[in-house]
């Protein structure tokens, strides 16, 4: 079983300065503490298709993950997929902005779904990733605006 949560923020900066930060994967680790590493594995400039590869702590342990970009209209829409195997997976996620006063409000959300053993862990994933959700938005937020 596959369950959605979803953050919401408002970061004091054009959209179009916010989608190009939010674009450039390698930029994920500023704002998610759980990235370790990430490179964009594919030439060329972000857009569908483009591949992002990442090593992720999650509960202790390290995971290899792999996403692609499936829907990119600058500057309002953002949407991947996780291709990797792990026991826990993101299979949609993505980033919808809206120009908001001088700024722009960002909302994030991921779809999770557990493989395997994995069932078992994703309800407590997702209740802790809704729980966070807000503070994982706001953490985007401070990111963008010190950058």
């Amino acid at each position: 079983m596959a369950g959605r949560f979803e953050g919401t923020a408002v970061v004091d900066r054009p959209i179009e300065e916010v989608f190009a930060f939010l674009a450039d994967g390698t930029n994920d680790p500023k704002f998610s503490p759980r990235v370790l590493e990430i490179a964009k594995t594919t030439d060329g400039p972000v857009g569908v298709g483009t591949v992002f590869k990442s090593t992720v702590k999650d509960a202790g342990m390290k995971t290899n993950r792999e996403f692609e970009i499936t829907e990119f209209q600058p500057p309002t829409r953002i949407r991947w997929a996780e291709r990797s195997k792990n026991q826990v997976t993101a299979p949609e996620g993505g980033y919808d902005l809206a120009a908001q006063g001088g700024g722009t409000r960002v909302t994030v959300h991921n779809v999770l779904e557990g493989h395997g053993i994995g069932k078992l862990i994703a309800p407590l994933a997702l209740r802790s990733a809704r729980k966070g959700a807000d503070q994982f938005a706001q953490a985007i937020k401070a990111a963008v605006e010190g950058s």
